[in-house]
């Protein structure tokens, strides 16, 4: 009886809505959607789009990439397998040349470098700013002002920097910065560059030293005139040479001047009225070889020697005269990587704070703050609970400043000088100048392309394998 209601029941239900094993089951409907399982008899997709309309949507994008990304890859492994013409068939030989050409493994080498490098620098800049600034009253503007360098192009950035490393000090900011900093705690050079005359009582003595080319005696003033001193290097405190005064007990008197007068109208070897004398040269009186007294000269270029200068050849040392220092050699060969590479961090180091400090942001305060009260100070806090929890940002910061460093031409072709852009050489700016160049080979620029997408891949598949890792958890 329970059976026949139940019946009853189920012929009293709409057709839609019968049951089915104790169970109500909706009927389908006509013209209706069909099942979820049915979808593929029907040509829609699980959100009830129909493929064919989803397909022609998808179709300017598909042609897109094919003509701007496939064909091209194609096209140049294609095109790696012959000669420079393009006629004939060259097999492996131009990856042959990618081992054994010097100014290509300089690339090689260089690009591994940077690899290395500047994503490391970039990336761990990133996170000391992005902790830093969240301690600070001011961090915004902080942070404003590190990401500033990205809005700026990198040809931009190229120029900048090309001025900052140039190598006088009165343009490049690096060295400015640097020989104001040697200078504080080594003594420079007086007079670089000053020299005597051949009429002059001076010689030549090696290492870029002057002697006299008599030996002194007391009671005749020693004259020391040298020219070639720069206005700039004048002391601003000289007075007009004048002769000296007579010594007292046996010393040796002299003079050192410019022997030069501003307008002309001078004669060598006499202290005329507009000569400046030569404040602070340093005088040395040298008997057998050993230096026996010295003296320097004052504001009007005199100078007094005591009596064992007597019978002495009077020395002016090379340091009087040494060159400037002029700071290091940014753009030398030596440097000019490190250096591209400190320019390239300067504008990337602003990317990776920001993405970082965005995870920051999302980090549980309580776990933070758990393990201040269990006793942690902050470097454990940060080492053993901030870094680990921040590394999937770490990862897609590191991932993709490692992408980009691979590609990267503007700063080197821009910053490195003709002299010592051999040396800075990276596979990007290799693969333009044997494509480009004035001798170009385009099987060889060929062989380049593939090569930086052979080394582009496992970076691209280690990105994508963690983006579908981090999408099931």
């Amino acid at each position: 009886m329970t059976t026949a209601a139940a019946g009853g029941a189920d012929e009293a239900l709409p057709a839609d809505r019968q049951r089915s094993g104790g169970t109500s089951v909706p009927a389908p409907r006509k013209g209706g959607p069909a099942p979820s399982g049915s979808s593929g008899r029907t040509g829609r997709s699980v959100t009830g789009t129909r493929r064919l309309i989803a397909a022609l949507f998808l179709l300017p994008a598909l042609v897109l990439l094919g003509a701007l990304v496939v064909y091209p890859i194609v096209y140049s492994v294609y095109r790696s397998f012959f000669d420079q013409a393009g006629t004939g068939f060259a097999g492996i030989d131009n990856y042959r040349t990618l081992f054994s050409d010097d100014t290509i493994r300089t690339a090689v080498k260089n690009n591994a470098i940077w690899v290395v490098f500047a994503p490391t620098v970039a990336t761990a800049l990133g996170l000391i700013f992005a902790v830093l600034t969240e301690r600070v009253r001011w961090g915004t503007a902080f942070k404003l002002i590190v990401f500033m360098p990205m809005a700026i192009s990198m040809l931009a950035a190229g120029i900048i920097f090309r001025l900052v490393y140039d190598q006088a000090p009165e343009r490049g900011v690096a060295n400015a910065v640097w020989v104001g900093v040697h200078d504080t705690f080594a003594e420079s050079s007086g007079f670089p560059k000053a020299h005597p005359l051949p009429v002059h009582p001076l010689k030549a003595a090696g290492g870029g030293a002057f002697v006299t080319k008599t030996v002194v005696h007391a009671g005749q003033p020693v004259q020391l005139p040298l020219v070639g001193v720069l206005p700039a290097k004048m002391p601003g405190d000289a007075k007009p040479a004048k002769a000296p005064a007579a010594g007292e007990d046996g010393a040796v008197t002299g003079t050192a001047w410019l022997d030069f007068t501003k307008g002309g109208g001078g004669k060598p070897n006499v202290i005329d009225a507009k000569e400046l004398g030569l404040k602070g040269l340093k005088v040395e009186a040298v008997k057998g070889g050993s230096v026996v007294a010295t003296a320097e000269a004052a504001a009007d270029g005199t100078f007094t020697l005591p009596a064992s200068a007597d019978g002495a050849e009077l020395r002016l040392p090379a340091s009087n005269f040494k060159e400037p220092y002029n700071g290091v050699d940014w753009l030398g060969p030596t440097l000019v990587t490190p250096g591209i590479i400190g320019s390239y961090v300067w504008m990337w180091a602003g990317f990776a704070m920001v993405l970082i400090a965005a995870g920051l942001a999302g980090l549980p305060r309580e776990l933070l703050e758990a393990a201040r009260v269990d006793g942690a100070n902050e470097w454990q806090v940060f080492r053993r609970i901030t870094v680990p929890m921040l590394a999937p940002v770490l990862a897609v910061v590191l991932v993709t400043l490692m992408i980009n460093v691979l590609k990267v031409f503007d700063l080197v072709f821009i910053i490195a000088p003709g002299s010592s852009q051999d040396d800075a050489n990276v596979l990007a700016l290799q693969l333009y100048r044997s494509s480009f160049g004035t001798d170009a080979d385009l099987g060889v620029g060929s062989a380049i392309a593939v090569l930086l997408l052979l080394l582009v891949i496992p970076v691209m598949l280690f990105n994508i394998r963690r983006i579908r890792k981090e999408g099931r958890r």
